[in-house]
């Protein structure tokens, strides 16, 4: 949630972030409206309120006809307390509602425009040069009996698959591989829920009334989450964090859940793009001030796990068009998978600013022991889509894969045999 004293302040910056997203500028003056009116409201029942508990003290020293007056208009004040703070809790409501709408604003130095519109900011290593016709990960992964996208289909329908044998253990050795370098960097690893309740997943930053990517159980008013963020984004709800333990670092592994809706056609071969999927995911509570600074650390612990799997990479700087509700700045990894010719998304790391403690209330004491909100970020260690990658970069001409050094203590193998 965006800070109304910052809207206050400077309703410009807001009007700038909405436009860069592509998103209507005119929520401003309605924010802007809907505050003027609830703190006129506010004032108007404060002042009533004020003058009914001092006539109270009036008529206890009145007599007569004085008293009986005193007693009417403290009969009308009650009636006007009632009324100016019913108005009031209305249009606070009102201005909560539109808050939630309003995505976080943007960073400035972000790239304006949408999804296409990101810029490359620096770029690992070169595609490899195959003397053979390449294989896609899925034809790869049935060759070594890895990946089976047919029983996961017959078992829980499109988009649903298995890992079983050397795709379970190349799973099993990332994930490891991506938790350790976690734990080495500091940061505390949890084993987290992945059903929410409604208030931990909007306090994250999504519309859970509207967001066609979340699963819902209805009878149980619980959803799966499509990444560890928002359960490690709920964990410190509505507590005040001890200043000198800032940051708080967190690496949270769990299965995600994303119905994919809007992709009908897209990415329908493999595990690109699936309903679950696995990943290890960091999350650190920081100051505001140091939010920058743990963005780019958070990108330089993907930067690592990128070079341990060995495969050609870029970073880019999202686009505001494209960024995430509570995200201010994102910057993604993209490996290059041979045979799309192209680059795609491994990872991604967002700086949320505030915007995700004032929703869900998490907040730290200052220097002089007044209640701050922390600024929040996120970051991708390893997900099951890098076995794409892994798969595809690594393949030999006989179909059998070289596990990339660092990860073999993990999987506990040299190469990937098929048997088939």
């Amino acid at each position: 949630m965006i800070d109304l004293r910052t809207l206050r302040e400077d309703p410009d910056r807001l009007r700038a972030s909405q436009r860069a997203r592509g998103e209507d500028d005119s929520v401003v003056d309605a924010l802007l409206d809907l505050d003027e009116r609830r703190r006129s409201a506010l004032t108007s029942f404060e002042s009533t309120r004020a003058e009914q508990k001092s006539l109270g003290k009036q008529v206890s020293r009145a007599q007569g006809e004085e008293k009986a007056a005193l007693l009417q208009r403290a009969k009308d004040l009650a009636v006007q307390v009632r009324s100016t703070e019913a108005e009031a809790e209305k249009l606070g409501a009102e201005l909560d509602g539109l808050l939630q709408t309003v995505p976080n604003i943007v960073e400035e130095g972000a790239p304006p425009g949408g999804e296409d519109d990101y810029v490359v900011l620096e770029t690992h290593g070169e595609p490899r040069v195959f003397d053979f016709e390449p294989r896609d990960h899925l034809e790869l992964g049935e060759r070594l009996d890895a990946i089976d996208m047919e029983r996961g289909a017959k078992v829980s329908g499109s988009r649903f698959f298995f890992l079983k044998g050397l795709g379970a253990r190349l799973q099993l050795g990332l994930l490891n591989m991506a938790m350790q370098q976690a734990i080495e960097a500091g940061f505390v690893p949890m084993i987290t829920p992945v059903l929410v309740k409604p208030e931990t997943m909007q306090g994250t930053g999504f519309h859970v009334a509207h967001d066609k990517e979340i699963y819902r159980l209805p009878e149980d008013d619980l959803y799966l989450v499509g990444t560890s963020e928002v359960s490690l984004a709920g964990y410190h709800a509505q507590e005040i964090l001890p200043a000198d333990q800032l940051p708080l670092r967190y690496a949270g592994w769990s299965s995600c859940f994303r119905r994919e809706a809007g992709s009908y056609g897209k990415d329908t071969r493999g595990i690109i793009r699936v309903h679950q999927f696995d990943k290890v995911e960091m999350f650190s509570y920081v100051r505001p001030e140091d939010a920058a600074a743990e963005h780019l650390r958070l990108l330089e612990y993907e930067r690592q796990m990128m070079a341990k799997i060995e495969v050609p990479y870029r970073v880019i700087d999202t686009a505001a068009g494209d960024l995430g509700m509570s995200a201010a700045r994102k910057f993604d990894c993209e490996a290059w998978i041979p045979t799309q010719g192209r680059y795609r998304e491994l990872t991604s790391t967002s700086n949320c600013t505030e915007f995700q403690a004032r929703r869900l209330g998490v907040r730290f004491r200052d220097k002089d022991g007044r209640p701050q909100y922390a600024a929040t970020l996120n970051g991708t260690l390893a997900t099951t889509r890098w076995i794409v990658a892994i798969l595809e970069n690594h393949q030999q001409a006989d179909g059998s894969v070289v596990v990339p050094q660092a990860l073999r203590p993990y999987v506990g193998l040299d190469v990937l045999e098929p048997v088939r």
